[in-house]
């Protein structure tokens, strides 16, 4: 394997990570649904495990955009999270998280919870540069020029909240 440096461009398709979690009693509501807190904990652990693989350092949650709730995740039923990163800036980037549901004895999978997080890449306690995405594909392409638009977006409102 080679050695990476923040020099080498990094490609969305090697920055995949997947997880998967199990439904229990302890992670449902009253209605034997998955708490959305729960799910949004399990994103931003495949999201942060996927920041730090693709940055090679520490990198911390910044934010989270775009959160789609569309289907619940029963007690019993299993949770298959991916992680991909969409865009990288100077000190940061954008992860795109995709949530399904699925029935492990009959393999049915349906679409749940999907959102867009920020992470911040960290050395020595400040944030640091991280690795360019290496774009391949037009699909990423237009990723990319989405993630661009949701940043604009995301640092207008924070303008916004500072006046």
């Amino acid at each position: 394997m080679s050695e990476r440096t923040l020099e080498t461009p990094r490609s969305a398709r090697d920055s995949v990570t997947t997880m998967t979690e199990y439904v229990l009693p302890t992670h449902a509501n009253a209605l034997g649904n998955v708490f959305g807190g729960q799910v949004l904990a399990w994103m931003d652990l495949c999201a942060a495990i996927c920041a730090q693989r693709f940055a090679g350092t520490i990198c911390i949650t910044a934010g989270i955009d775009d959160l789609s709730f569309e289907g619940p995740i029963r007690v019993g039923q299993v949770v298959r999270l991916e992680a991909r990163v969409t865009a990288t800036f100077r000190t940061s980037m954008e992860i795109a998280v995709d949530v399904s549901g699925e029935d492990a004895m009959t393999g049915e999978t349906w679409p749940c919870v999907s959102g867009f997080l920020t992470f911040v890449g960290f050395r020595e306690n400040k944030p640091a540069a991280v690795p360019q995405l290496l774009v391949e594909t037009e699909a990423e392409h237009k990723a990319v020029a989405r993630a661009l638009t949701r940043r604009e977006e995301r640092l207008a409102r924070r303008a916004d909240h500072r006046k």
